[in-house]
């Protein structure tokens, strides 16, 4: 039987009010994140939907319509929030569910700030075609940073784990770049590595770019490399809690399907964004459910 949102709220030492403010933050954002979820109990529940509201939070200072001097002064303050998250500080409902994470899961600081990081690199300036360098290291603090901080909550800290973190944000990140590259070029952005694009005598501007038949080269290289990234995630896992990493199962299923639905629809124009049509969402769920009732490895 679920417990009460009372007890959950007394268990992890904030109010019924915090915990409701970061499920709804979920919940408005209409994110099949929220489904993924409902394995985990009450408290890493919660712990979770604080992270997605910290991750929603800073993406959206970074995305919004804003001067950059503004984008970097809010972000400034989120760097400040954490450093008193850390010093047992906290000043709405999202950081007090936050500061009850960080106690209860021991979620390190520097992915915080690596998170953070991540944002300032897209309120600089653009970016556009970056070197394989910068590519990893933008994918590793979007993505794998968060990742490092999810399987904490799960309960797994093993060097497995952070294994798992390492290879499963990198996949899921790379599978949004090429489900993305329509919407990233409307904003001025063009993820893809500078190296693969000239192999390929691409023009290194966003709109020219993928408007390019070549294009459909460089992004099978990039689907071959995310699904290289879940299999190596796959195994990791193995290596892991079963139980804790289920979440990490779950939303590894749902983004290598929505990667092999990208790569039979191709990346020639007219662009198609793959995405789950409403069956494909409940065949998904039912692997979920599948999964915690039978902990069956991907």
């Amino acid at each position: 039987m679920p417990k009460p949102l009372a007890e959950v709220a007394q268990i992890m030492g904030c109010s019924e009010l915090d915990l409701t403010c970061v499920e709804q933050i979920v919940r408005k954002s209409k994110t099949s994140f929220a489904a993924g979820m409902q394995v985990l109990s009450p408290e890493r529940r919660y712990g979770m939907y604080a992270l997605y509201s910290f991750c929603r939070i800073v993406d959206d200072i970074a995305d919004e319509e804003g001067d950059i001097q503004t984008k970097h002064r809010l972000l400034g303050e989120w760097r400040e929030k954490i450093a008193d998250l850390y010093a047992g500080k906290a000043q709405s409902s999202v950081e007090n569910v936050l500061l009850a994470s960080i106690g209860r899961f021991d979620l390190k600081q520097s992915d915080f700030i690596a998170i953070i990081d991540g944002m300032e690199m897209d309120v600089d300036h653009p970016i556009i075609a970056p070197d394989e360098e910068t590519f990893d290291l933008y994918c590793d603090r979007v993505a794998s940073a968060v990742g490092r901080l999810a399987v904490r909550i799960f309960g797994d800290s093993s060097e497995s784990a952070q294994k798992v973190a390492y290879h499963l944000g990198r996949a899921l990140q790379i599978t949004n770049i090429l489900r993305d590259l329509e919407e990233d070029a409307e904003r001025g952005r063009l993820y893809l590595p500078k190296e693969l694009l000239q192999r390929f005598h691409l023009p290194l501007t966003p709109d020219a770019c993928i408007s390019s038949p070549y294009i459909q080269e460089v992004c099978n290289i990039l689907a071959f490399r995310a699904s290289d990234h879940f299999r190596l995630a796959k195994e990791f896992i193995a290596l892991c809690d079963q139980k804790a990493l289920l979440p990490a199962k779950i939303m590894s299923v749902t983004y290598a399907f929505l990667l092999a639905k990208q790569r039979r629809w191709g990346w020639k124009p007219p662009f198609r964004r793959a995405s789950l049509s409403l069956p494909e969402k409940i065949m998904v769920a039912l692997a979920g459910l599948v999964m915690s009732v039978t902990k069956l490895k991907i």
